[in-house]
C-alpha cells in the first residue's frame, strides 16, 4: 500500500496583497516626489538615504511574502516540512509518537508560532493542522488547507502500524 501526501500552501490571501501593494507604492511615490519633483515627500520628510533604504526594505518584505511557502510531503520514511526560506524539518515515523489533524484555533497569527500548546505551528492560512509530538516530548504542528485528504492519510497510517 503507497500512501502519500503533497500540500504547498502560499501566502495568496487577497486582504493581504491590498495591504502589501499600497505599502509598496508608498516609497515608490516617495522617491519619485523627492528625487524627480525636487520636492520634499511628507511633512517631515526622510533624506534621500533614508527613503532609499525604507524602499528596498519594503520591497525585500513584500519579496519575502511572494518567495515564502510551506510545502508538506507525507510518505513512507515519514513527515517532510519546508517553510521556504526558513525552516526545514525531514521527521521519520520512528521518531513520531503521535500525528493527529486538529482544529488549533487562533494561535496569534500566521507564519511561524513559537510556544503554543502545539510547540511551534508552521502555518500559512486557516486554523487546521497536523499535531505532531516526537518520542523525545518535542511537538511541532503544521497547517493545512486539505484537513480531509491529510485525515485520511494520517488514518491509512495508523492502521498500517
Amino acid at each position: 500500500m503507497k500512501i502519500q501526501f503533497t500540500e504547498t500552501q502560499k501566502f495568496s490571501q487577497w486582504w493581504l496583497w491590498l495591504l502589501l501593494i499600497p505599502i509598496g507604492i508608498m516609497p515608490i511615490y516617495g522617491m519619485y516626489t523627492q528625487f524627480v519633483l525636487g520636492e520634499s515627500f511628507g511633512s517631515k520628510p526622510m533624506s534621500d538615504t533614508g527613503l532609499i533604504i525604507t524602499t528596498i526594505i519594503v520591497f525585500l518584505i513584500i519579496g519575502l511574502f511572494l518567495i515564502m511557502r510551506l510545502t508538506t510531503k507525507i510518505d513512507a520514511t515519514g513527515i517532510h516540512m519546508q517553510y521556504v526560506p526558513f525552516i526545514k524539518k525531514n521527521v521519520k515515523w520512528q521518531e513520531i509518537k503521535s500525528a493527529e489533524v486538529v482544529n488549533y484555533g487562533f494561535v496569534g497569527g500566521w507564519g511561524i508560532r513559537l510556544w503554543t500548546a502545539y510547540g511551534t505551528v508552521y502555518n500559512v492560512s486557516g486554523n487546521k493542522g497536523l499535531a505532531i509530538e516526537l518520542i523525545n516530548g518535542k511537538k511541532f504542528l503544521i497547517g493545512t488547507q486539505k484537513e480531509a485528504e491529510l485525515t485520511e492519510v494520517i488514518e491509512k497510517l495508523n492502521q498500517a502500524t
